[in-house]
């Protein structure tokens, strides 16, 4: 017997509630935020690092400040990417 609407609404409702509880609250009060997924403001703040990191080795010759720099740079760029990989929605658990 299939679901009714209102049953799946439900189902979708608290999923989200478990997987973005800010979210959910601010769609609750009439104002809604980003979605986690859309949030990027510490992302950028390590990209920003990483870069400030990479010019600080460049301008005082220092090897292991440019390498940190070089990584902190692409965690940085590898957290801001949008594209979702075809096998992220594989390791997901089902909502059932």
């Amino acid at each position: 017997m299939p679901q009714s609407d209102n049953d799946r609404l439900v189902a979708l409702a608290a999923r989200i509630e478990h997987e973005d509880p800010r979210f959910a609250r601010s769609l609750a009060v009439g104002r809604p935020t980003r979605p986690r997924e859309y949030r990027r403001t510490s992302a950028w703040w390590v990209l920003i690092a990483g870069l400030g990191m990479l010019v600080a080795g460049i301008v005082v010759p220092d090897g292991l400040l440019i390498a940190a720099g070089l990584v902190t740079s692409g965690i940085g760029v590898q957290l801001i990417d949008p594209y979702e990989r075809p096998g992220d929605d594989a390791r997901r658990p089902s909502p059932r």
